[in-house]
């Protein structure tokens, strides 16, 4: 039993299981195919009504975003607005601690907070382009929420984000940000009333308004394009880390890249660009929540078998005869029962490490960055963090890390922790 009660594994630090017939990473291309498949992850498997709309995106999205004047609205919109590109932060106290050389891609300086701002604007200007007039998101943590509530502000576009009520409740501050930008947040009374129910929300709206509509779905989740658009548009972030490295290291790839895991957004940004560099090594922090074998957990790459979800063949949390379970963990970006198919093709290649973490690993990995370097994360990427007290690196390894969001959002939790162990 923990200090809060509740059962944890022995050791609560796991790798995601390797097994021997698995691909080698040298013998992959971990790129999307022609057909929307990560290996035999991914593809779209959506209703017969939302089939013109997924199939036009699919015909349009490449020729749009690789349009000169898209590139330029996009490019400008990222310095003038977000405030691209990023830091890449030496962090020295911490590079002292773990005995090796950390870089922090500081996606916690942007415009709203997190990463989520470089998709949602790529995204509303191919919705432009598209012609459509109204915008649906779905969102766990809010990041994903205030950052597209933010882009419809800024065109003028109707608003409207679903929110399961668990996550409306313990990130109220979101919610009222959003409302005050113009948006409707319809909180989801469903299941557990987290991510997972907000997704299924939107899709449901999504098939009531196929013709106007777009739906900006905040991860590389979902059917096809949308886990390769979405990984195109977070590609900023690996862009400017390999023309920081080689500014401050003259090399443009470190040894290791670090980022969390929940749908896999922040992470698929990170990796983008050294995918088929086996020179990196990718490793990925997913939500082990109170233990991996507590039945309270959102450790989906550990715990998930293949199956659909929300329109792609992936790995899912679910039960032997099919049904998905509910996930958990401290952190509302997290907590949801599949992930991406390009990290699942990438975990089932071992081409990335897949690291659990716990509440309390993450909890704790926050409090450190916090006052080694002066920096508060959100509690998802505190699950990144704390892979440096997982696993050992050599002095020598150049290590990046991706700060995906900042910690305003996790205050009141991280003010309960504070104050619970000043009383323990």
């Amino acid at each position: 039993m923990n200090k809060k009660g509740c059962r944890t594994h022995d050791s609560p630090s796991f790798v995601y299981p390797r097994q021997e017939n698995m691909q080698q990473p040298n013998t992959m291309n971990y790129n999307v195919d022609k057909n929307g498949y990560y290996g035999r992850f991914g593809g779209a498997y959506i209703p017969e009504i939302l089939h013109a709309n997924v199939e036009n995106l699919k015909r349009e999205y490449l020729r749009i975003i690789d349009d000169p004047a898209f590139q330029k609205e996009f490019r400008d919109l990222l310095a003038d607005y977000v405030g691209r590109p990023s830091p890449l932060t030496f962090a020295p106290r911490m590079s002292k601690r773990y005995g090796t050389k950390i870089y922090l891609k500081r996606e916690d300086l942007n415009h709203t907070g997190a990463h989520k701002i470089n998709n949602t604007i790529g995204q509303i200007l191919l919705a432009r382009r598209m012609g459509k007039t109204r915008i649906i998101a779905e969102t766990g943590a809010g990041q994903h929420g205030v950052a597209t509530a933010t882009v419809c502000a800024l065109t003028g576009m109707r608003c409207i984000v679903y929110m399961g009520a668990t996550d409306v409740e313990r990130q109220h501050l979101n919610v009222q940000k959003m409302q005050m930008l113009g948006a409707e947040v319809r909180p989801v009374r469903s299941g557990n009333m987290t991510l997972k129910d907000a997704t299924n929300e939107a899709i449901r709206d999504w098939c009531c308004h196929p013709a106007d509509t777009h739906y900006i779905i905040g991860s590389t989740v979902g059917p096809h394009p949308y886990p390769d658009m979405v990984a195109r548009f977070q590609s900023v972030i690996s862009e400017e880390i390999k023309k920081q490295l080689q500014a401050k290291e003259g090399r443009d790839w470190p040894d290791y890249l670090i980022a969390c895991v929940g749908g896999g957004s922040n992470a698929a940004g990170t990796f983008y660009h050294y995918l088929n560099d086996t020179r990196v090594k990718l490793i990925a922090a997913e939500a082990a929540g109170l233990g991996i074998d507590t039945g309270h957990s959102a450790a989906t790459i550990h715990l998930g078998r293949e199956g659909i979800i929300h329109g792609a063949r992936t790995l899912v949390m679910q039960t032997p005869d099919g049904q998905i379970t509910e996930p958990y963990s401290i952190s509302a970006g997290l907590d949801y029962p599949g992930i991406g198919p390009v990290h699942a093709n990438l975990a089932e290649t071992r081409r990335a490490e897949i690291r659990a973490v716990t509440d309390d690993e993450a909890l704790k990995a926050a409090f450190e960055l916090t006052a080694l370097e002066g920096i508060i994360p959100a509690l998802e990427s505190a699950h990144a963090l704390a892979v440096f007290g997982q696993k050992k690196f050599k002095p020598e390894d150049v290590v990046v890390l991706t700060v995906s969001g900042r910690g305003d959002k996790d205050m009141e939790t991280y003010v309960k922790h504070f104050n619970r162990a000043d009383h323990e």
